[in-house]
């Protein structure tokens, strides 16, 4: 029961964190806030002092002091979402063998969306913008890839009982996570005020959506146990002499 803790922990320390960053951001005039569609204040051109940015999550961890949070907050969610890839995969082995292919493909998705994440948190986008947007666009597309997968183990793999409930759920998120993702990527690199401000919003969007997912794995993980994890730690070991054999 007490691993129940992990999503919700996930999901808040993601929720908590971006949103502080926003706070300080806007506070500090970094970012024009969220509901400001005037876009009197936005910075163009050359322009960098006294405006503010739109209000993206790139944008809100940019400038100091927001940005030694947002490092922290986007590796320790980085961190937790690769364990929770881990963990999710060890489950449905254990309980669903016959579906590992699939679930492997997930993890794959999920691990190489952490790393995307890794790499836009640790580069700043005013110093390093190319990698920093680079990671982000691969966290962003995977994540997409990884709902999809997850939403569709969710329907072929019983481990709760409640997947009548749960299936619903994770299929208008993960809709929401593609459509929206689609809608942000057009958006995003648009030039007008509004556009830009929308591509912002919509990317708060993504965030929201996907802490949301994550926290219906609360349920799973009151039915998750540690012995889950040495089980899918003995399989890889009992496939190396099968691998060594091969070659």
């Amino acid at each position: 029961m007490y691993w129940t803790i992990f999503p919700i922990s996930l999901s808040l320390v993601s929720f908590i964190g971006t949103w502080s960053i926003y706070g300080l951001a806007v506070n500090n005039n970094h970012v024009c806030s969220l509901g400001d569609w005037s876009g009197n204040n936005f910075c163009r051109g050359n322009q960098s002092t006294d405006c503010c940015y739109a209000p993206t999550i790139s944008s809100s961890g940019a400038k100091l002091p927001e940005n030694s949070l947002f490092t922290a907050t986007i590796n320790a969610g980085s961190f937790l979402f690769l364990l929770f890839c881990i963990f999710n995969h060890a489950h449905i082995i254990e309980k669903h063998g016959c579906h590992s292919m699939l679930s492997r493909f997930a993890m794959v998705f999920g691990v190489v969306a952490a790393m995307g994440a890794f790499i836009a948190g640790n580069c700043n986008p005013r110093d390093l913008p190319l990698l920093h947007y680079l990671g982000a666009a691969i966290s962003f597309l995977c994540v997409c890839f990884y709902t999809v997968l997850l939403t569709a183990l969710t329907r072929k793999c019983v481990l709760t009982g409640y997947e009548k409930i749960l299936y619903p759920l994770r299929i208008v998120s993960t809709v929401v996570q593609a459509i929206v993702t689609i809608c942000y990527t057009i958006l995003f690199a648009q030039d007008e005020y509004f556009y830009v401000h929308l591509s912002a919003v919509f990317e708060w969007m993504l965030s929201v959506n996907l802490e949301l997912f994550e926290f219906t794995y609360a349920v799973e993980y009151c039915f998750f146990s540690s012995f889950m994890l040495s089980n899918l730690l003995n399989k890889r070991e009992e496939e190396k002499p099968l691998v060594i054999q091969m070659s």
